[in-house]
């Protein structure tokens, strides 16, 4: 598999354990907050460092305990957007992604790609107060992915966009993991948005993994009345096509 998380964390309430993998797809991490989504991020992203297990990612080790493996973030080749984006406000689009950047020899020709896979002619030199939700989205994206990763992690991506340009944006999202056919990882709450984004749903719970699958088959198959409260309250419609 393309990604392999399998670590110990000791948290303030409750011992989290996780363990699941995954191929290059886009994998939706679902529970309540404080289920240990978020830290999982940071143990991928080295943010954080778990007391025991292992991480790889493409075939390279990220974090193995036995081995006393612990990339620091910038040798692990994450790209990482953060929930309300992180764009600093006093550089504009052009500047906030090429902040991104590890190669100046290709700066302008990787700057010029990104701004064309985003859209983003004409607004080079506006500053993120200038720039409407789904902008600043696709100006983060960008800045994640100008240092050429080997995986994205997007933590609530949707969360600070108007519903009405939430479908166009999951349409984005979708279109560039299949351009890009590298794993991104999604960190929600949101079940709607879980089951229309998901290849595979991991379901947390207190700091573990309770169930992993198709997004369809968790629904159709909870193994236990924990996931099946947690997935339960979505309304099903006929044809279960889901258009949120």
């Amino acid at each position: 598999m393309d990604v392999s998380v399998s670590f110990r964390k000791d948290l303030e309430g409750f011992p989290m354990d996780v363990s699941w993998e995954s191929g290059k797809e886009i994998v939706v991490l679902f529970g309540p907050s404080g289920a240990g989504k978020s830290m999982t991020f940071r143990a991928i992203a080295g943010l954080t460092s778990p007391e025991e297990g292992r991480i790889s990612v493409g075939g390279k080790t990220f974090y193995d305990s036995k081995s006393g493996i612990d990339l620091p973030p910038q040798q692990r080749e994450v790209g990482f957007l953060f929930q309300h984006y992180a764009l600093f406000p006093h550089m504009n689009a052009r500047e906030n992604i090429l902040y991104g950047h590890s190669d100046p020899k290709r700066a302008e020709e990787d700057l010029a790609e990104m701004i064309g896979l985003f859209q983003l002619h004409g607004l080079e030199y506006r500053y993120p107060k200038e720039l409407s939700g789904g902008q600043k989205q696709r100006v983060a994206l960008a800045r994640a992915l100008m240092r050429k990763p080997k995986i994205l992690l997007l933590d609530e991506p949707l969360s600070a966009i108007d519903l009405s340009v939430r479908r166009a944006i999951r349409n984005e999202l979708k279109s560039l993991q299949k351009r890009l056919s590298i794993p991104m990882i999604i960190v929600t709450h949101d079940l709607g948005e879980a089951l229309t984004m998901a290849d595979r749903l991991i379901v947390y719970n207190r700091g573990s993994v309770i169930q992993a699958g198709p997004p369809m088959e968790i629904m159709d198959h909870p193994v236990d009345e924990t996931v099946s409260e947690l997935v339960g309250s979505f309304p099903l419609h006929a044809g279960r096509t889901f258009s949120f």
